[in-house]
């Protein structure tokens, strides 16, 4: 009679769990998606989330702080939350301008990013060198962009985000199978070893 190749015990815990995992990449995919294509209520909602995340930081460093009090922290950790709640509140109150602003922030970074890039690739011409060259050129490029369109911008954290979901998504799914497909041939290895005699 053949030995079941169905995982059992903690092999079907990992299955599961992997499953769940495959599970969140596709709702991660799903969300992606929808951002890429209502960009500007994906900035809006990005910045909210951001802002709430900001706010709620702010409060629990405030209640470290004041739980602190006596120390050298003290201080230090009541401004530092001080700036964090306020920074909440006006990108709360304010989405639209806090989103032109990371918009600048990232099209600054892209900037120099590629710069650096460009100019180590050229310098250096290590083993990767057209990929580097690649890589920095697109990073200035993509600068140049945002900062043309700056600052009516409002897109450009909406998709930066929602391109972030979605890969995040499909690296989630990418793990899910092969963990999956791992833990089968595990199970499948295991049940066509011989039964030892007690």
């Amino acid at each position: 009679m053949g030995r079941s190749t169905k995982p059992t015990g903690e092999a079907a815990k990992l299955r599961r769990g992997f499953s769940w995992l495959a599970v969140l990449g596709v709702l991660l995919v799903v969300a992606g998606v929808i951002g890429l294509l209502y960009t500007a209520f994906a900035t809006l909602t990005s910045m909210l989330l951001f802002g709430w995340l900001l706010l709620i930081g702010g409060v629990v460093g405030l209640l470290h702080a004041v739980q602190a009090r006596g120390t050298n922290f003290f201080w230090l950790g009541v401004v530092v939350a001080a700036l964090n709640i306020a920074a909440g509140v006006v990108v709360i109150r304010r989405p639209e301008a806090a989103a032109e602003a990371l918009a600048m922030f990232a099209a600054l970074l892209f900037l120099t990013g590629g710069l650096f890039r460009l100019v180590g690739s050229l310098v250096v011409r290590g083993p990767q060198f057209g990929w580097t060259l690649l890589q920095g050129a697109f990073d200035l490029v993509l600068g140049i962009l945002v900062l043309s369109s700056w600052p009516s911008s409002r897109y450009v954290i909406g998709t930066l985000f929602s391109l972030a979901l979605l890969f995040d998504g499909l690296g989630l799914i990418a793990t899910g199978y092969g963990g999956r497909r791992i833990v089968g041939m595990v199970a499948e290895k295991d049940a066509a070893k011989p039964v030892q005699p007690e």
